[in-house]
Formats: structure tokens, sequence, C-alpha cells
């Protein structure tokens, strides 16, 4: 522990630049106690603490700004991968994109108060489309705010910060070994996490072909498109697809062939609307594996334009107002 605090005392910026480098890229690194650590020693020793602020702001930006240029060249595919090896992939799938598509661009300036949201965050903002200079500067705004806080709790409570060094060094590799159970513990708890909510969406899916075949066979197969209107703006939906403003409102039959998809990771969302579906009785209902994404690759037909179709009682058609349970 002794020596963990001097490698802070000696380099502490490099260590502020690369765990928040570290952490805003993705990994599980803390960075937030890093940052308060350094400027506390640097109150203690009367340095300012602007370039602490400064060194945490660029190492944000960087990691942002490769997230936001990947998000924009590789769009769904990137997302994809984020969440399928994220520890918290029903937050990454639904708390995301809701905050994300509910405020746009600004709602960077709060991205990293929001756990799970900073990555993500700024691949959709690449995926949507926004402008590099809207980009800059709402994340920007975001990250010198984020930063700003952990160097102005550093400065304010750097004696209660310096005895609480005293203390871990005092105890010394008994300390270490409490620092590394906890962060072992918190790995294990999000695994369990993740572990939990995959077996809770764990259910049939139908593949894109069988949907295809079935959809020429019975065309009465009710297709229900679970994103958001945002969503379907943007990429559009498989023709005849149809959604409702709350399922109370579906008057479809039980023994109805009823098919759903996203384009969210692990199907995530469309599982979650299926699995609802099924706790209301309706006893065909499958997710479409790989959504909407699978679907195009296949080369499939996509709808781009607002269109009606005929549909049973409670259905709207795809070009209202989005599917309410894909905003988990």
């Amino acid at each position: 522990m002794e020596t963990l605090i001097h490698i802070i005392q000696v380099y502490g910026l490099w260590v502020v630049f690369i765990s928040v480098l570290l952490d805003q890229g993705g990994l599980p690194t803390p960075s937030y106690a890093p940052m308060i650590v350094t400027a506390a020693l640097a109150a203690d020793a009367q340095q300012p603490l602007w370039p602490i602020l400064l060194v945490a702001t660029i190492a944000a930006l960087v990691a942002d700004i490769a997230w936001f240029a990947g998000g924009r060249r590789f769009g769904a595919q990137l997302l994809r991968l984020m969440c399928r090896i994220s520890l918290s992939p029903d937050s990454c799938v639904g708390t995301t994109r809701r905050i994300y598509e509910k405020w746009g661009a600004p709602s960077l300036i709060l991205a990293k108060y929001i756990p799970g949201f900073a990555a993500v965050s700024t691949t959709l903002a690449g995926q949507a489309g926004t402008s590099w200079r809207r980009f800059l500067i709402y994340d920007g705004i975001g990250a010198a705010l984020w930063a700003s806080g952990a160097v102005v709790l550093g400065a304010i409570f750097h004696e209660a910060v310096e005895a609480l060094l005293q203390t871990l060094e005092d105890l010394g590799h008994v300390a270490l070994l409490m620092l590394l159970v906890a962060i072992v513990l918190f790995v294990a708890y999000k695994w369990w996490q993740r572990h939990r909510f995959l077996m809770e969406i764990r259910m049939a899916r139908i593949t894109t072909g069988e949907l295809r075949s079935l959809l020429q066979s019975m065309p009465s197969t009710v297709l229900l498109d679970a994103r958001t209107e945002e969503s379907r703006e943007s990429s559009g939906w498989i023709p005849g697809s149809v959604h409702v403003r709350d399922l109370s409102e579906l008057r479809a039959d039980p023994q109805d062939e009823i098919v759903v998809y996203c384009d969210c990771p692990n199907d995530a969302s469309a599982a979650t609307v299926a699995k609802a579906l099924q706790a209301r009785g309706f006893k065909r209902v499958r997710p479409l594996a790989g959504g909407l994404e699978a679907w195009r690759a296949q080369g499939f037909p996509v709808q781009q334009v607002p269109f009606v179709i005929p549909a049973k009682a409670g259905i709207q058609a795809a070009s209202e107002d989005g599917f309410p349970l894909s905003r988990e």
C-alpha cells in the first residue's frame, strides 16, 4: 500500500490519465478514487489542481472520441459487442437507450454519473449521426464536470483522505488484501447480475429464414416491433411489423403466432416483451434471433417510410409512437 501511495505522489498525473482512459474505455478500472487521492495530495502540498482536472478531462475525451468514431463507423455491430461483454447487459440495453433517445446529445453532460452509460452513450451518439461539433461540446462539458467533481472532493476533504491513506499505510498488506477482496466481490456480483439477467431472457428464438417462411405461409402472423420511435425512424422496420402503446391494447388471440424483434444485444428487449406476452396468456410467442440487423443482413426487405396496415383492434402501425416495453 505504501508503494501505491508513493506512485500516486510521484506519478499522480500519469495515474489519473491512465485510470480515466481505461475506465472510460470500458474496462472495470476505478478512476474516481485515484483522482480524489491525487487532488487531496496536491492540496496538502499546496500544488495547483488545474493540471489534474485538465489531464482527467483529456483522458475522458480521448476514450469518448474513440467510442464515438466507432459508433459512426460500425454502429449497431459495436453496440452489440459492447453489451455482449458488458457485466450489466440489462442497463446496457434498456437504461442507456431510453436515456439517450429521450434527451439526445445533451444527455452526454451527465453520462459519466450513470453507471454503465458513459461508453455506450458515446457510441449511441455516433450511431445516431450526432455531429462532431455537438458531440465535442456536450461531451467536453460532461467530462470537465465529472472530473471537476473528483478534484473538488479531493481538495475539500484532503485532510480526511490523508488520514485514510495513513490508516491504510499502517495496515500495510492487510489493506491491500482488503482492497483486492472488495474488487473481486464487486466483479463477482456484477457477473451474477449478468448471469441472472441472461437466464431470465432465455427462450426459444425464431431465425430470420424461419420468419420469412412463416410470413409467407401464415400472413396472419403478428410481428411486433419492440424498439423506440427513434430507432424505427433511423433504421427502418420489417414490413408488416406493428406496435402497441401498451400490451393491454393488444387484442390478438392468445393462440396467434407472435414474433417480437428489436435491434439490441441478446435480443433483450424482444425477449422481455415476449416474456410479458406469455405471462398474459399468449402461447406462441418468440423473439427474432438477431433482430432487425440479422433480417437486414439476409437481404430481406426493410420498410423506410410510414405506412398503415390492416390489423386487429388495438394494434398501431409501426410509424406511430414507440413500444414502451423496449424502454426498460
